[in-house]
């Protein structure tokens, strides 16, 4: 199993999760970031990180936002093949108009 980053990521880029990956698995472009689940060890230490609540077990996924599952696997495989996108360290948030962070 993975985990997968869902709609609430979207144009709402906090990248606390990726800090704490031990794997690097994160990959990004601009509107989201995606995570490679060739490459997810299921460890769940980005889940209580995102401060969006956008990362589930890909079992856990709601039903509304299951198009992530396979969003994911794409996105990260073509940013990974391009080699762009590649991120490991946390940066400056990327807050778009729809971003509701939680308190």
């Amino acid at each position: 199993m993975t985990h997968v980053v869902c709609q609430p990521c979207y144009d709402c880029k906090y990248t606390d999760c990726v800090a704490v990956c031990p794997v690097e698995c994160f990959w990004n472009d601009d509107k989201m970031l995606y995570i490679d689940p060739a490459d997810c060890i299921d460890c769940e230490a980005c889940v209580p990180e995102c401060p969006v609540e956008a990362i589930y077990a890909e079992a856990n996924v709601p039903a509304t936002w299951t198009s992530f599952v396979s969003l994911n696997a794409e996105q990260s495989a073509a940013l990974k093949s391009a080699g762009d996108g590649h991120i490991t360290e946390k940066q400056d948030p990327k807050e778009g108009s729809g971003c509701k962070k939680k308190s």
